[in-house]
């Protein structure tokens, strides 16, 4: 037996903010001519925009390429530079020359037009033989990975002064593209005559059409060390991983988002996963370690703890993720109501339960602000499960706001998994 829960969470418009509302933080100002270092301080009556260039707007990387193979660069470090970590990491595995260049290739869920990029924090690493990436192009394009690219974007880059600051770059031309080619180039601070070389994140901002709800994550995957079986009904997943644990989840747009918990010991991951030509690649947290590559490729014949089990509505003790709002509201959206359905039935067999709905934001905005619309929205799901039948049931809304997070709140990946729903039954 296995259950499905879900993702709590709010709407994502085309040009508004997602996560919690009410955030302040730096905007990304299309700025003209060169490019130009802002800092958060400067900006921080801004609302913070959407970065689609990003894993988990279900940006995904599907080629690498240049000086890739030398430097031994791999599908791990195409996915830190969309990863929504801004902070620097190793790009090159092994050290290259100042003119090495590499490229990556990603795949978006939808068309979308990029009015501006940026690099946050260029900082130089203390030692003679390592350096930032000093050169950086966007192409976009829509007949895949093999087709014709275009410029969108370029910048040359300058240590900042101070952590915070992000180096902003303008789209060349409003394009609605659906891959995004990204390549690296040459040192800012080359002080050997081979080096290793590092980035941050690329960060995209502009609009996106709508995401079509994904229906490819009913599967089965293997790979070296890792197994994976999954079953999608609408929007709700669920399944088994790794021959030891019990995964729960639900997708938005391409994106899934799952908790899956060891049946054992009860330690906890965090998945955020896509399917990328049948084959499952995507991220994965155990115990609050960082996140880590969680790939593998389809294998119809894996047989699991879940080949033969049914799917139960989720209920006590469940993570909720899929109930979704409107921005910066309480307001459930309607797409939210068939989980919220699926929910009541599975509260049903606790009906002498004193159940208590919480609801979980991530850490932007205040904690105060926080903390009140994570109560509101706890409210909301009660109010809307005893409209829909569950009126005979004890029920109760709590707000938690970003005081019990479940992931690291520094990047996106991580903010996105805190924002939920979770079931507790007394």
């Amino acid at each position: 037996m296995f259950r499905v829960i879900f993702f709590a969470a709010v709407t994502l418009w085309a040009v508004a903010a997602c996560g919690n509302a009410s955030e302040n933080a730096a905007t990304a100002n299309a700025a003209s001519g060169s490019a130009s270092a802002l800092t958060s301080q400067e900006n921080a009556a801004a609302v913070q925009p959407v970065d689609y260039l990003s894993f988990a707007q279900g940006a995904v990387p599907v080629l690498i390429g240049g000086a890739a193979n030398a430097l031994k660069v791999g599908m791990d470090q195409a996915l830190k530079v969309i990863d929504g970590d801004e902070g620097g990491f190793s790009a090159t595995p092994k050290p290259g020359a100042d003119d090495s260049a590499i490229w990556f290739i990603y795949r978006l869920p939808a068309a979308t037009i990029f009015t501006h990029f940026s690099v946050p924090n260029i900082l130089e690493t203390p030692s003679p033989s390592q350096t930032f990436f000093r050169e950086i192009e966007v192409f976009g394009g829509n007949d895949g990975s093999d087709g014709e690219f275009v410029p969108l974007g370029a910048a040359t880059l300058a240590t900042h002064e101070n952590r915070g600051e992000r180096t902003f770059f303008p789209a060349n031309e409003e394009r609605a593209v659906t891959w995004v080619k990204v390549q690296l180039a040459g040192g800012i601070k080359v002080e050997r005559e081979r080096s290793y070389f590092e980035f941050s994140e690329l960060i995209g901002e502009g609009r996106q059409e709508p995401v079509a709800l994904s229906t490819e994550f009913t599967g089965k995957w293997r790979n070296r060390g890792m197994s994976l079986e999954l079953v999608q009904e609408g929007s709700l997943v669920s399944g088994c991983y790794d021959g030891t644990g019990d995964l729960e989840g639900a997708v938005n747009g391409n994106i899934l988002r799952a908790t899956g918990t060891h049946r054992t010991s009860g330690v906890r991951s965090l998945f955020v996963l896509t399917v990328v030509d049948g084959n499952v690649t995507g991220v994965r947290s155990t115990n609050g370690a960082p996140f880590r590559t969680y790939a593998s490729d389809a294998d119809a014949n894996l047989v699991t703890e879940c080949s033969s089990a049914a799917v139960e509505p989720p209920g006590c003790g469940d993570t909720l993720y899929g109930i979704r709002f409107d921005y910066d509201s309480a307001a459930i959206r309607p797409e939210s109501y068939d989980v919220i359905n699926s929910l009541r039935t599975g509260l049903q067999a606790s009906a002498g339960s004193a159940i208590i709905i919480a609801g979980h934001t991530s850490s932007e905005g205040s904690d105060a602000y926080n903390l009140d619309l994570s109560r509101r929205r706890a409210e909301a799901v009660v109010a809307t499960l005893k409209e829909r039948g569950a009126g005979n049931l004890n029920i109760s809304a709590r707000g938690a706001g970003e005081a019990e997070p479940i992931a690291d709140n520094s990047s996106e990946t991580g903010r996105s998994l805190n924002r939920r729903v979770e079931i507790t039954c007394q």
